[in-house]
């Protein structure tokens, strides 16, 4: 106890630079879905990082964006919520990128709060001339003075030794916040309905995937076999023949390659069961938001 050290840690961002793959990549295992499409992620998820005395504690949220709906309300509340919480900010930027009105605004929220951030500009993979880096460094680091400014790939893992041992610094004595072996706060049938829902996200385009809850229903343990029924709600009827597709084609689709993830994940074979159902507007009202899982308190750590 007396040498361990910890910190909490928002990663924050403006939409689709990569912050779940970061937080997937720092955690070596992944509780966080991704897609390129903005929105994916839609609440806040923990993920815990424990290295010899050090415990990181990470608050992946959803890109900061401009509310349409009670549910992009809910986002954005999350992110404050986060940034209320926390030792530390990671920002995300993407490689190449100019400073974002949405950089602008969290390192704004970074000010106020007198928070300690670093900079992670991500996907230098996909920057075949990584000369612009150097100017992209010089704008953020006029723009605020982050402890360290990392050039990374989550996803070929670039940097990111660097970049973990840079968040490492920010830990302070004084215990662990959780036990050595956690992983998450995500309960395992939120988990499960989110890896369904990113196949969604993967398989569709345009808004469908946007108008996509998932909710587990059933999970239960029968032998070696895991039982889980999810239900897939959208907002309109048309919306519903699109995802079972025809002859149920897109909803095999979805839950093959639901259950590959599930069967990784939870080491034993899944029979997943998908059913959809239509609820009309439901991002656009507040009570049955809340009935689908978006709650107040996901804003508590």
């Amino acid at each position: 106890m007396d040498n361990q050290r910890s910190a909490c840690i928002a990663i924050v961002g403006r939409p689709n630079v990569g912050k779940s793959t970061l937080l997937n990549k720092l955690i070596g295992e992944k509780i966080a879905i991704v897609s390129k499409k903005p929105q994916t992620t839609r609440t806040r998820i923990m993920g815990v990082l424990t290295e010899g005395e050090d415990q990181l504690v990470f608050l992946d949220t959803p890109g900061l964006l401009k509310p349409r709906n009670p549910l992009g309300d809910y986002m954005v509340r999350s992110i404050t919520a986060a940034l209320e919480e926390v030792d530390a900010c990671l920002l995300v930027t993407e490689a190449g990128a100019p400073v974002s009105k949405a950089d602008q605004e969290l390192v704004q929220r970074f000010r106020r709060g007198r928070l300690p951030a670093l900079l992670a500009i991500n996907k230098i993979d996909l920057l075949a001339d990584k000369s612009p880096l150097m100017e992209q460094i010089a704008a953020y680091s006029r723009l605020y003075d982050f402890r360290a400014v990392v050039p990374v790939s989550a996803r070929d893992g670039s940097g990111m030794d660097a970049l973990s041992d840079e968040l490492k610094a920010l830990t302070q004595p004084g215990g662990w916040l959780f036990d050595e072996d956690t992983l998450t706060d995500q309960p395992e049938r939120v988990l499960a309905a989110e890896f369904v829902r990113e196949k969604v996200l993967r398989l569709l385009d345009q808004e469908i995937p946007h108008g996509v809850a998932a909710v587990t229903e059933i999970m239960r343990e029968r032998g070696e076999l895991l039982e889980l029924h999810v239900t897939l709600y959208c907002e309109k009827a048309n919306h519903k023949g699109i995802l079972i597709g025809k002859g149920g084609a897109m909803l095999k689709q979805i839950g093959s390659a639901a259950r590959a993830d599930l069967e990784r994940f939870f080491g034993c074979k899944v029979n997943l069961q998908l059913w959809v159902k239509v609820k009309e507007d439901w991002r656009q009202r507040p009570e049955t938001l809340q009935g689908l899982g978006f709650s107040q308190r996901d804003f508590q750590l």
